[in-house]
Order: C-alpha cells, then structure tokens, then sequence
C-alpha cells in the first residue's frame, strides 16, 4: 500500500503519523467505523532496522528481556523506563 499526503509530528523520544482526521492512519473513517485496512493501531509494536524500515512484531516480551540482558552485559544498571 502506498500512503501519501500524511505528516510526520516529532517530540522528545516520539513520533506520530497525522492524516486528514483522527484515527484516519488507523483504520478508521471519518464517522468512526472501521475500515479494512491501517497504517497502524493501538497496541502495534515495531522494530526499527538498520535500514530504517520499521518491521512489526508481536514478540515483546521477548524483545524486553534481550533488552535488559543487554543493558546487563553492558554494565548499565538504570532503569528501563529512562
């Protein structure tokens, strides 16, 4: 699918896909109901490459626990809500 005409918002530590309404990116018409297909919806979780393509994965529990082994094996002892 090709999605044109969206913008990019960018925050500290986010960023969101605006269409023309609300919900329009995921999967929602202009009076609320649904349509069959979306950008993205609540509760999508995306992994981002080095090619910067975002790959979705349903696998998040095990991408936390390879996180924090990770920051283990670095020696970093913060938390992961920073």
């Amino acid at each position: 699918m090709f999605w044109l005409d969206y913008t990019v918002e960018s925050g500290h530590n986010r960023f969101r896909v605006k269409g023309d309404y609300d919900g329009e990116v995921m999967g929602k018409q202009r009076d609320g109901s649904n349509k069959d297909y979306w950008l993205y919806k609540p509760g999508d979780v995306f992994i981002v490459r080095e090619d910067g393509w975002l790959y979705k994965t349903d696998e998040v529990n095990t991408l936390l626990i390879k996180y924090e082994e990770g920051k283990k094996q670095n020696g970093d002892r913060s938390s992961a809500s920073d």
